[in-house]
């Protein structure tokens, strides 16, 4: 399961980005430090199903009319503070935590209600574009202290026969997430001297940064869009970052509403229908929810995974299936398994995500709306649904 963190300064609303889209109960306050022990919970990418293209809807739990939601785990860890990087703070617990997500979601207060150090002031007064390069920097300074700290081990072996630089920093940065194949990527693209002894701080530095922009990327979700000054938010838009609006306290707001059957409302959706006796107060809210999502094309929550996951991640979603005829496996169920992979992933990648049995044992697979076998090396496209034939089926 692809695992996205939530990161940014206390009290920009992690907390409650977190419970609103695991519906999982966890401390929400106004102070600093609310989290303290990390959240850990499931949450969902949403995406087109192919049971749209039937004549019914799949049978599966986790399809809404056509609204496929595909799990992914959430992590909700404890705010940064300036320094973090050098313990301040909970920074070395909040790093650490991190070290095991695939991609980060920046979350940050675009009222400027909150300060540097997460405690509120009055809207408006903090600059959130102050916020925004805040997590990268000290991830970066995080993790060259890490090289710096093993470098007299890499200058030792440097010295011995077959020494392989590639190979001495893949090991040191796996706990970091990085494949030796991404060390590589990172090495063939910086320039540096050959001999570990004659690299500076600057060397390490860079090779810090490069190695947490491939393995940790992040999408900023700019949070509390329905109290923050227009102009904050419109700044953030324009910066060259990837950037959603967010309300993280209004997308709570329209799931608890949805599950007291107040309102029609899936998550991700950009438009909502009031359906239960409702007061005028909650009316009034609820018209200023359904204002706020169809201006920014809804609350940000389900964008932002969205965005983790096929944008930054360039995840796809591919669909199993038994019978190439009826979608289905082996007991009629129509759709009943929906897998995120790399794009570029074949046949063969989606059998060994199935099991490893299924992988190991794989003769060929079918294309099941068009009915035409694939070859091995096919290169699955979002949404596609795929009958593997192996001898462990």
């Amino acid at each position: 399961m692809l695992s996205i963190a939530l990161a940014g300064k206390p009290n920009a609303g992690k907390s409650t980005f977190y419970t609103a889209a695991t519906m999982a109960e966890v401390d929400v306050a106004n102070y600093p430090f609310t989290t303290i022990d990390a959240n850990r919970g499931v949450s969902y990418v949403r995406t087109e199903c192919p049971c749209l293209q039937r004549d019914e809807r799949c049978t599966s739990d986790n399809c809404r009319d056509g609204k496929r939601y595909v799990p992914i785990e959430l992590l909700d860890v404890a705010g940064l503070v300036p320094g973090a990087h050098e313990g301040k703070g909970l920074g070395n617990q909040f790093l650490d935590e991190l070290t095991n997500a695939d991609v980060i979601v920046n979350v940050v207060d675009a009222s400027g209600g909150t300060n540097e150090k997460g405690e509120p002031v009055d809207i408006g007064a903090h600059d959130p574009l102050e916020d925004i390069d805040f997590i990268e920097e000290e991830m970066d300074l995080w993790l060259a202290g890490i090289v710096e700290n093993n470098w007299e081990s890499v200058e030792r072996k440097s010295r011995s026969p077959g020494f392989d630089i590639d190979d001495v920093l893949a090991d040191m940065l796996s706990g970091f997430g990085a494949s030796p194949t991404a060390i590589a990527t990172i090495l063939r693209d910086l320039e540096y001297p050959e001999d570990p002894i004659q690299w500076t701080d600057e060397h390490r530095e860079a090779l810090a940064r490069d190695v947490r922009e491939k393995t940790k990327p992040i999408v900023v979700a700019a949070n509390k869009i329905d109290v923050a000054p227009e102009e904050n938010v419109e700044r953030l838009l324009e910066l060259d970052k990837p950037v959603i609006p967010t309300t993280a306290e209004g997308e709570l707001a329209l799931r608890r509403a949805a599950e007291g059957e107040l309102v029609e409302y899936d998550p991700g959706d950009t438009t909502l229908e009031i359906t239960g006796d409702v007061n005028e107060s909650q009316r009034s809210a609820l018209e200023g929810l359904a204002e706020t999502i169809d201006r920014w094309d809804g609350t940000g929550v389900q964008g932002a995974l969205n965005y983790a996951v096929y944008d930054l991640l360039e995840h796809i979603t591919a669909y199993p299936v038994q019978d190439a005829s009826k979608w289905s496996d082996g007991s009629g169920n129509v759709l009943p398994d929906a897998f995120l992979l790399p794009s570029g992933s074949t046949p063969v990648d989606l059998a060994y995500a199935v099991h490893s049995d299924i992988g190991d044992g794989y003769l060929h697979a079918v294309d099941a709306k068009s009915s035409r076998e694939v070859s091995e090396s096919h290169e699955l496209e979002e949404g596609d649904v795929i009958k593997i034939v192996s001898t462990a089926s």
